[in-house]
């Protein structure tokens, strides 16, 4: 048996090739960009994800010394909150709005009273329905149009079917939680149809067979196999790194943080800090979808110089905690924690002429570390089980920014045997969906490996917790502007 899981991602698309015990045999990624064409937008071509398939499937299967046709199924995970419109044909009719898109501030109409409730979710531009609408209101030629989220068009590309996951349709507004399908209500609100949206299906179900188009796009994988219906990166990622039980909150550090974890019930949280979503497994995940983190670094290591992440750890380094005085927050794509404000811009406060770079570096380091703790604190307190913290992702490289997070959050934090672990959790749900495994929890429960554990610095608590103080009254300072200018 050999599986391909593949993420389509916000910076690049990756796959992995998987044997029988769904060890990684080889590995590849190709690279594409972001467009931010105004301030609050961001937007990617679906060619680029549809390019990026063969060249990163075939160096996979290179790596792990396998033919095409050694492979009997696919599985496809990556970004949520995309918006794509398609023709019937399936193909796209323009640009993706991507998960960090704000533009549709002005497309939520009036919900109904109990709407958090109803769906889990916090009322935000970010979400699909709010896209949607924007759409139609502003592109040309969508008459009749169908509406996907990145996931679902690469697998309608693969297999001609138009279908997605409970985990991908829970966030988009116009799904229940209970019902476990999309609300007539809710869909009247946005004026959506349900036919404009795709069918739902279960994450480790056969969407449909490998067409000869799908086959071309992955390289010369053989026709007919099966491809799973697949689900979002904010799940796959944990499923990916074993997560299939309560009592581990995963952080996942990519392009953005999301940090969240499994309860049995529907926990709907009052203050929307963080959402409840369809996962995998039987359950929910509680998390918040995440703000710009990884992606933060590396936009300012490109504006500091850096040459690489382990540079720009050295200057954090060299900066005791609480960076001087520095603070920053983590909203250059809005603000996602103390609280969502799609209105929120990032910003340095406390510079003086006495600052370096090692202190922007090591306050952005923090800020994405003080989100983190917002969020543990608020599942904390609605009873999510929080027993061990895991770091998952690119981010989790850094033992710089490691040791921040336990210091800040003063208790230790696990690594994940895998870095990569979306790709790996998009090939368990494959699996599942060829019949090499009966399903996704038996599958991926083997998959949490050796965790190494980083222990907080205790004499530096005081200090975080200082740090912490004035990120949340900056927050709080801010936030009058902020909306203010959500008026505008």
């Amino acid at each position: 048996m050999a599986i391909v899981g593949i993420d389509v991602g916000t910076q690049s698309l990756k796959a992995v090739v998987v044997g029988d015990d769904l060890a990684v045999l080889g590995a590849d990624s190709r690279a594409y960009t972001v467009d931010h064409p105004r301030p609050g937008w961001a937007q990617q071509d679906p060619l680029a994800w549809e390019e990026a398939l063969a060249p990163a499937v075939r160096g996979a299967l290179t790596r792990a010394r396998l033919s095409p046709s050694a492979v009997t199924g696919v599985g496809v995970a990556g970004q949520l909150d995309g918006c794509i419109a398609v023709g019937d044909d399936g193909v796209a009719r323009g640009p993706c709005l991507i998960w960090m898109d704000r533009r549709a501030a002005r497309e939520v109409p009036t919900l109904p009273p109990d709407f958090r409730e109803r769906t889990g979710l916090t009322a935000d531009p970010s979400h699909m329905a709010a896209k949607i609408v924007w759409l139609r209101h502003h592109a040309h030629g969508l008459a009749g149009a169908r509406f996907h989220q990145p996931v679902s068009y690469l697998v309608e590309r693969l297999c001609g079917e138009f279908v997605m996951d409970h985990g991908l349709a829970s966030t988009t507004m116009l799904y229940g939680l209970a019902a476990r399908d999309f609300d007539d209500e809710l869909l009247a609100c946005f004026g959506v149809e349900r036919a404009a949206l795709p069918l739902l299906g279960e994450a480790s179900d056969a969407a449909g067979s490998l067409t000869a188009a799908g086959s071309a796009l992955l390289g010369g994988l053989p026709v007919g196999i099966p491809v799973a219906v697949g689900t979002g990166d904010d799940f796959a990622t944990p499923l990916g790194a074993g997560v299939v039980a309560p009592g581990v909150i995963s952080c996942v550090i990519g392009t953005a943080e999301v940090v969240g974890g499994l309860c049995e019930r529907p926990v709907i949280d009052p203050s929307g800090l963080v959402e409840t979503h369809g996962y995998a497994v039987p359950g929910f995940f509680v998390e918040n979808p995440g703000w710009l983190s990884g992606g933060a670094v590396a936009w300012l290591r490109e504006i500091i110089g850096a040459t690489d992440d382990e540079e720009l750890d050295r200057w954090a380094d060299a900066v005791p905690p609480g960076a001087g005085g520095v603070t920053f927050l983590p909203a250059l794509s809005g603000a996602m924690a103390p609280a969502w404000v799609a209105s929120a811009r990032g910003c340095f406060y406390g510079m003086t002429a006495g600052h370096g770079r090692g202190h922007l570096a090591r306050a952005l380091l923090e800020a994405s570390a003080f989100a983190m703790r917002d969020v543990i604190d608020r599942l904390d307190e609605l009873g999510v089980p929080t027993g061990s913290i895991l770091l998952v992702g690119g981010g989790a490289r850094s033992r710089t920014w490691n040791q921040i997070r336990a210091d800040v959050l003063g208790r230790p934090v696990e690594l994940a045997a895998v870095e990569d672990s979306c790709p790996l959790g998009a090939a368990v749900l494959a699996a599942v969906a060829a019949g090499h495994a009966p399903d996704p929890a038996t599958a991926a429960a083997a998959l949490a490996g050796e965790r190494a554990v980083v222990e907080p610095d205790l004499a530096r608590r005081a200090a975080c917790g200082e740090a912490y103080d004035r990120y949340r009254d900056l927050f709080d300072a801010l936030r009058p502007l902020f909306e203010r200018d959500a008026d505008r």
